[in-house]
Formats: C-alpha cells, sequence, structure tokens
C-alpha cells in the first residue's frame, strides 16, 4: 500500500489502465482477432512513453 502512496494517484491510475489494455490485447488475439489486438496492445507502450515524456518535461529537463 506505501508503493500505490509513493507513486501517486494519477500514475496508479495510468499503470492500472496500461494493465487493461494489455488483457483486452491479450483476449483478443486468442479469440483470433490478430491485427486489432496488436494494434491495441501497442497503446500501453505508447501512454507510458508519453507519461515518461510529460514527467521528463514537468522536472524542467
Amino acid at each position: 500500500m506505501n508503493f500505490f502512496k509513493k507513486i501517486g494517484p494519477s500514475n496508479t491510475f495510468m499503470l492500472l489502465l496500461c494493465a487493461l489494455i494489455i488483457i483486452v490485447a491479450e483476449y483478443l488475439f486468442l479469440t483470433g482477432d490478430h491485427l486489432h489486438a496488436i494494434f491495441i496492445g501497442l497503446w500501453a507502450p505508447t501512454l507510458l512513453g508519453v507519461i515518461i515524456f510529460i514527467k521528463l518535461i514537468t522536472n524542467g529537463r
């Protein structure tokens, strides 16, 4: 629980959203919709990259 307090509520929400995106992509892949699964599966690393970029800008880099 201390970990979630340390990273903050917005980062916790984004991590849960990325996990949900990965689960949906896995479900689509296993049900046979391969192209949509790959498309949705690429959202998670893109979202994490945008979050890292925004954090770097706000920290003054």
